[in-house]
């Protein structure tokens, strides 16, 4: 009887041991493969301080725009997509048939902006508003409202202002990652983006206006010309707040500012 016992634990464990390896969407990073995400977590793994030797054996599958990622779930293609915490939560708000997963990860995703290098002064007044928005308490409050207790709500759209004869930036924003960067169904941009902008804007007298690419086309928007900021761009930080020098966007030839939005990384799936 015992070694009948030991023998159906054995099976058990053997069973969970040998699991198949997730499927994971992921919205596709700039300049990095399938593979290259696979490093990606690992590197960020053995940085929170997880046990030698760790190896991500899941299958990635990378995706142009969120939309296709969020089908491709529905659809039973991937098991799982990992994203950012508060677009995991704006999700799963407006999706009853989806689960929040939060897997407590220590490591930090910072939202940032990005030009060409050859801008790089132009960032400098964008990282001195960024710093200053954040001194005054605007950036948190701005935080709270359009993203933190959006709930299900709606984001409202936010008129950017415009100073005459001042210098104009185009940014790239996708609505791929709401409620960041958010737009409507209608297709106006709406939420923490436009408010951020028309803060940034009013802080360094810089007219923004806005170009709308999906995420895997912004590389080739911003050293094309066709934009010349990014609205976002994914670097990774400590619980400290030390840059971890493995960028989950690996942008060449491209200046990046200060982060405006720190948080956490999550994943969303189908319920049972």
């Amino acid at each position: 009887m015992k070694k009948f016992l030991l023998a159906i634990a054995f099976i058990f464990i053997a069973s969970i041991c040998s699991a198949a390896p997730a499927r994971i969407g992921v919205l596709a990073p700039i300049g990095m493969t399938e593979e290259g995400v696979l490093r990606w977590s690992e590197n960020v793994a053995q940085a929170e301080g997880k046990t030698e030797p760790f190896k991500n054996e899941n299958k990635i599958f990378l995706f142009e725009n969120l939309n296709e990622m969020i089908m491709s779930l529905e659809a039973g293609k991937i098991d799982r997509f990992a994203i950012s915490e508060a677009t995991g939560r704006y999700i799963v708000a407006r999706n009853k048939n989806f689960n929040f997963i939060d897997h407590n990860h220590n490591a930090i995703l910072g939202y940032a902006m990005a030009m060409r290098e050859e801008d790089k002064p132009k960032l400098l007044a964008i990282n001195l508003a960024i710093n200053d928005l954040k001194a005054n308490g605007t950036l948190r409050d701005l935080i709270k409202k359009y993203i933190l207790n959006l709930g299900d709500k709606d984001p409202e759209p936010v008129t950017l202002p415009f100073f005459e004869g001042a210098r104009e930036l185009k940014v790239a924003i996708t609505g791929d990652l709401p409620p960041m960067d958010c737009i409507l169904p209608d297709g106006t941009p709406a939420g923490f983006n436009t408010a951020f902008l028309a803060e940034l804007s009013k802080e360094t007298k810089i007219n923004f206006n806005l170009v709308s690419v999906s995420a895997g086309a912004r590389q080739t928007a911003l050293s094309s010309g066709k934009v010349d900021l990014l609205f976002w761009t994914r670097v990774v930080y400590n619980e400290k707040g030390e840059n971890l020098n493995y960028p989950l966007d690996v942008l060449t030839g491209v200046a990046v500012s200060d982060p405006y939005f720190l948080e956490s990384r999550a994943a969303v799936e189908l319920k049972k």
